[in-house]
């Protein structure tokens, strides 16, 4: 019974090498320091600049810090509500939230690595008159939930720049 076990537990363990499966590691990046030119109050920016931490630096020269390797510029950030079902009364029913991100990364000669490029979430919520402390709560978390989702696919692009050489 227990070799039986062995033997299963093994060739789980090789269909899942075989089929590429490997769990999501820590995300090398081809630079050690970068600057993020935000837009004003822009979310997502600040959730990059505290993922990279240290290794964010002033975009002017300041004595004793090194010019960054590349620059983060968020171009746009827009958080959009739209009404897309209402009642037979004309009540609105449900919404469309959307976050949309426009970046680009470049070198600080100016060298594009990344060209403007835009990021987009979009998620729907019902509405209800009668739960509207609740629904308000609910689109806060949901736009977080989009700003976390936008926040992970900028930083897998980033961690896809293999060298700091313009193509």
């Amino acid at each position: 019974m227990l070799r039986r076990r062995t033997a299963i537990a093994a060739m789980a363990a090789a269909a899942l090498a075989g089929c590429g499966f490997k769990l999501r590691s820590s995300q090398t990046f081809a630079f050690q320091t970068l600057a993020v030119t935000p837009e004003r109050n822009g979310l997502v920016a600040a959730d990059l600049i505290r993922y990279f931490g240290k290794a964010i630096v002033p975009l002017a020269p300041v004595r004793g810090v090194e010019a960054p390797q590349v620059i983060v510029d968020i171009l746009q950030e827009v958080r959009d509500k739209n009404v897309v079902g209402v009642n037979a009364s004309g009540q609105v029913r449900e919404f469309q939230l959307r976050l949309r991100l426009l970046f680009r990364v470049r070198l600080p000669d100016g060298r594009e690595l990344i060209g403007p490029t835009e990021i987009s979430q979009q998620r729907d919520i019902s509405f209800n008159e009668s739960a509207v402390l609740a629904k308000e709560a609910e689109e806060v978390l949901l736009f977080r939930d989009m700003q976390n989702d936008i926040l992970q696919q900028l930083l897998r692009r980033l961690a896809a720049i293999k060298s700091l050489d313009a193509p």
